[in-house]
């Protein structure tokens, strides 16, 4: 197997991995896919700017999914669009001002305080 497969394979079993977290957890993914980019040689702003690009294909299936089976309204998504908006846009225009260093250790925070939160509910 050529190097070039080889990495072709790395990146079909991540995205299936993200693909499959993504849908199952409900956009959980990019907490896999910042990591596995940042392995594949992404610096840390490209690994998070491009873990969305991944990401939105991805949620919008799981969406579709999830509608059509019945498991949510949007009517119940509708409150928090506008504002997730406002957030994601100041989110992508500060990604480029935080040093890596910090964007590094706030992302390890985040996921720290996101698997405590879960394990204790």
């Amino acid at each position: 197997m050529t190097d070039k497969s080889k990495d072709l394979l790395k990146k079909g079993a991540g995205g299936t991995a993200v693909g499959f977290i993504n849908g199952l957890l409900g956009a959980g993914g990019g907490m896999v896919v910042v990591p596995l980019l940042k392995k594949l040689g992404l610096p840390q702003l490209n690994a998070h700017a491009t873990a969305v690009a991944v990401i939105f294909p991805l949620s919008i299936l799981s969406t579709v999914v999830y509608l059509l089976s019945g498991r949510f309204e949007l009517a119940q998504a509708a409150p928090y669009l506008l504002p997730g908006a406002v957030g994601a846009l100041g989110g992508a225009l500060l990604l480029s001002q935080i040093p890596q260093k910090w964007l590094r250790k706030v992302f390890a925070v985040f996921m720290i305080w996101a698997g405590v939160r879960m394990f204790l509910r």
